[in-house]
């Protein structure tokens, strides 16, 4: 029994030490009745922060160290993929169904877990499109566990934003007399119905973008959406009915939103607008000319820049 306990402390102290020289090192916990992956970086005894990553059912976790090798000197930071995706699909299925309310409960209770193991009373919330609907419930129903919320390219009112983009491509479309492409984006209706309204959408949406995808490779892009669209769909149009100017005028925790100008996909104008009405203690809105919806990887120097010099900076002043 000594030994098995010495062997146990020795591996914390190993986990620790692992911890404070900004190695990743992975976790698996216990979240909503399985098994869920997370990988911490950075100085366990500096500030969590908490990255939600896209999709839903994309895992950011291979690209996280090229929007967070800076924030490692700064921070504590948790990738985390979540049910359905990456590590954690890997590793177990979901048990049940996915919705959105299952979704939010996996996040509140991973925050709780976070700040048990590493005795702290608050993190910082960063979203990435789908993250921000996790992100901005959790800052709606319990902005008291934030020191900050941070949204990249935010989901305001995607049915809205569907709809300016859909339109956006049917003019093209036309102008181009592309008649292909007239015919299949007259098929499609907002809110998505099936997985092909989402394919010729994305599709001629990566076109008008500068970025085609190849003949041979729309095969295996209808595939994914179609796999993708059993597991996701009806989650997506749980979040294709919120408004946010409707739903979250205000929120009692700091706000800051990263939004790419060239964003096609969360429109950058609707959150602009947004940012506008909304109420919060501190808010500020960062907007980079050249980004789309990837600015936190096409921008990530610029960004991690701003959460140091500026978002730690005044949420630190604003706690003392």
């Amino acid at each position: 029994m000594k030994v098995k306990i010495f062997s146990v402390w020795i591996i914390v102290l190993f986990i620790n030490n692992l911890l404070a020289q900004s190695q990743s090192v992975y976790d698996t916990v216990s979240v909503g009745n399985i098994k869920q992956v997370v990988s911490y970086s950075g100085n366990k005894d500096l500030p969590l922060i908490l990255f939600l990553h896209g999709g839903p059912g994309s895992s950011r976790m291979k690209q996280a160290e090229i929007f967070s090798n800076n924030l490692q000197k700064h921070f504590l930071v948790v990738q985390w993929d979540q049910r359905g995706a990456g590590r954690t699909d890997a590793l177990n299925k979901s048990s049940v169904p996915i919705t959105f309310n299952l979704m939010e409960n996996d996040t509140y209770e991973l925050i709780k877990i976070l700040l048990k193991k590493f005795n702290q009373k608050k993190l910082y919330l960063v979203g990435e499109s789908w993250g921000t609907v996790l992100g901005f419930k959790m800052a709606e129903k319990h902005p008291e566990l934030l020191n900050a919320y941070i949204a990249f390219s935010p989901v305001i009112n995607q049915t809205k934003s569907e709809q300016i983009l859909l339109e956006k491509l049917k003019l093209d479309a036309k102008a181009n007399s592309n008649v292909t492409a007239q015919k299949e984006l007259n098929s499609v209706k907002i809110p998505f119905m099936s997985y092909e309204d989402m394919f010729y959408s994305r599709k001629w949406m990566f076109s008008y973008d500068g970025h085609p995808f190849a003949e041979k490779d729309l095969p295996l892009l209808k595939q994914y959406m179609e796999d993708w669209s059993k597991i996701w769909m009806s989650t997506w149009n749980e979040v294709m009915k919120k408004n946010l100017f409707v739903e979250l005028p205000k929120i009692n925790c700091p706000v800051y939103l990263f939004l790419g100008e060239k964003d096609l996909q969360t429109n950058f104008g609707i959150a602009n607008e947004y940012f506008k009405i909304l109420k919060a203690p501190e808010k500020n809105i960062y907007t980079f000319e050249n980004a789309g919806h990837s600015v936190l990887t096409e921008e990530a120097e610029r960004v991690q820049k701003i959460i140091i010099d500026e978002i730690l900076a005044d949420t630190d002043k604003q706690e003392h």
